[in-house]
């Protein structure tokens, strides 16, 4: 999921990936009056299929003037020193204009690995892909930036939720979001809040309390989201007293437990601590109410 939520994101604002390398990495591009979607299949005589995540066209009315190519890397994989060369080349004489490369990798190693230099051979043809890391990700806290490029202030969300700005974040993108329509909102929503850590998600919503703009699609998700921590509270509260009681019952019966055993009694889930406990009374073994083969 986190590799199709990247280029998903990319997706719904084709012009997002030319914004990224022109204001965050500094490379210039043609002027452009509107940016699409294309095939991503980059397929040539060959037999072999290279397809890449994303294929964007810039465009100067309906001329194409700027074809980039955008690819999520969330791990070292050597076959992109050859491949994405091949996607360059290919793109540019398919849509005969120039074309550009943008990786997203928010590891800070595998965007190291990615943005190193491609030899191909070919004198003066060296690829150096533009590579889009966690940390250049702009950090989006104004709402008026986040209903601009809703988008982009998700990214942000992505690559800084865990971090000191991740309230301010969220603060901006969730009212930004409403205006979308639901599904999306939905998915945008889950995204923002999913990428908090428990200290941001506590002073987002002690900061939203005090804001006008605070909308009724913030609150929703913030209310579902106490009563889905208050569920998983209480179940976990079940399940460290079938624990206790199962552990109580072994010891009674079998002594002092190997810390095997009891680590495995640690971790169970409910439905196999029902079962140990089923088997308790009958078993003449530990093995026999762990289930383990004798």
């Amino acid at each position: 999921m986190a590799h199709e939520t990247l280029v998903e994101l990319f997706k719904n604002r084709p012009s997002l990936a030319a914004e990224m390398l022109v204001e965050v990495l500094g490379i210039p591009l043609p002027p452009y009056t509107g940016a699409r979607l294309t095939s991503i299949d980059l397929t040539q005589i060959q037999p072999a299929e290279y397809r890449a995540d994303l294929v964007v066209v810039l465009i100067d009315g309906d001329a194409p003037v700027w074809v980039l190519i955008v690819e999520v890397q969330l791990g070292v994989d050597p076959r992109k020193r050859f491949t994405w060369p091949e996607y360059t080349m290919g793109a540019r004489a398919a849509h005969r204009c120039q074309v550009g490369l943008l990786v997203v990798a928010p590891d800070p190693d595998i965007a190291a690995w990615c943005a190193a230099p491609i030899e191909t051979g070919i004198p003066g043809f060296v690829l150096r892909p533009p590579v889009l890391g966690r940390e250049a990700v702009p950090i989006v806290t104004d709402p008026a930036d986040a209903a601009r490029r809703p988008e982009l202030a998700v990214l942000s969300a992505l690559a800084h939720g865990g971090t000191e700005h991740g309230a301010k974040i969220a603060a901006a993108v969730l009212p930004a979001i409403r205006e979308l329509d639901e599904e999306r909102a939905r998915f945008y929503g889950d995204l923002v809040l999913d990428s908090l850590n428990e200290a941001s998600r506590r002073a987002l919503e002690a900061m939203m309390k005090g804001y006008e703009y605070q909308s009724d699609f913030a609150k929703k998700y913030f209310a579902q989201g106490r009563d889905q921590g208050r569920d998983q509270g209480r179940q976990e509260g079940r399940r460290e007293g079938e624990r206790a009681i199962l552990l109580r019952q072994l010891r009674a019966r079998f002594g002092e437990l190997p810390d095997a055993a009891v680590a495995r009694i640690e971790e169970a889930e409910t439905a196999v601590l029902e079962q140990c406990a089923e088997r308790v009374l009958s078993a003449k073994t530990l093995a026999e109410v762990l289930d383990e083969p004798s």
